[in-house]
């Protein structure tokens, strides 16, 4: 059985790391409620969590890969969700994408507010699996999906998601995408 922060022993080393990574998580969310990731400083965050210094260093290279860290545990079970029902046509993976957004919101609100949306572009090009040694015709045609959306994520957070989720895919499949 794989190993999380709920299933450990407290005292074990992963048990700890989990503890460490949700806490720091908890606090920079919390701290960017108040003020920009540039206001934040690694010793207001760790005080913050109650964790040592070295924690954070032991964990993160970056405050950006708590933010990117949580972003992906966000999407794992959007990700599940999509390999379960991958003979879907695109449209559908897209009004998924967007209905992740809408029940996440308060999340997402706050990275658009602190102006951290570029994160999820890496989240993006992994779902559409963009690698360069793929054939050029595949590479190209999912390069124009991946960053067609997540352009449309972007203006859709500047514009205070104001579309449903449905309105979303529907407009996507206008653009005969």
């Amino acid at each position: 059985m794989r190993q999380n922060g709920k299933n450990v022993s407290p005292m074990s080393n992963e048990g700890r790391n989990a503890y460490v990574v949700r806490h720091i998580t908890e606090s920079l969310l919390a701290l960017l409620e108040k003020k920009s990731m540039g206001e934040i400083s690694v010793s207001e965050l760790c005080g913050n969590a109650g964790v040592g210094r070295a924690s954070f260093y032991r964990n993160f290279n970056s405050m950006e890969d708590i933010l990117k860290g949580y972003v992906n545990q966000l999407f794992d079970g959007w990700k599940r969700d999509w390999e379960a029902n991958n003979s879907l046509p695109l449209s559908a993976g897209i009004g998924m994408i967007f209905g992740h957004f809408e029940e996440h919101e308060a999340f997402y609100r706050l990275l658009n507010e602190r102006g951290l949306i570029y994160l999820l572009k890496d989240v993006i090009l992994d779902i559409l699996e963009l690698k360069a040694d793929l054939p050029k015709d595949q590479a190209y045609a999912k390069a124009f999906v991946a960053y067609s959306l997540y352009g449309w994520i972007e203006v859709w957070f500047q514009r205070g998601m104001q579309e449903s989720a449905e309105e979303m895919k529907q407009l996507f499949q206008m653009q005969g995408l």
